[in-house]
């Protein structure tokens, strides 16, 4: 399983606001079916393959350009961890707050 953050900005806008765009970001990637989490400073997809989290940052990108944007900039991690049983995100964070709990 492939987790993603990606964080987008909009540049050229009238406003320093930048809700609308992550509005419209989060929409295109809700769209490609893949599950995504909004956090307070990026957007988290989960995926099978590195491809389809491209895939869905790249709709994101667009998404951004399309509200009137003049340029975007873009922060993509990704983990794609080949060498376990795929684990989700949720599965990951309640992982280590069992850690903090225990310590």
């Amino acid at each position: 399983m492939v987790v993603a953050e990606v964080s987008i900005f909009p540049l050229g806008t009238e406003t320093t606001s930048v809700s609308d765009y992550v509005a419209a970001a989060v929409r295109a990637i809700e769209g490609s079916g893949l599950k995504c989490t909004l956090g307070a400073m990026g957007t988290t997809i989960e995926a099978e393959t590195p491809e389809e989290a491209y895939a869905a940052v790249a709709r994101a990108h667009a998404a951004v350009f399309e509200l009137g944007a003049g340029r975007a900039y873009a922060v993509v991690k990704v983990d794609d961890r080949r060498d376990a049983e795929p684990r989700s995100g949720e599965e990951r964070l309640r992982s280590t707050r069992e850690k903090l709990n225990a310590g």
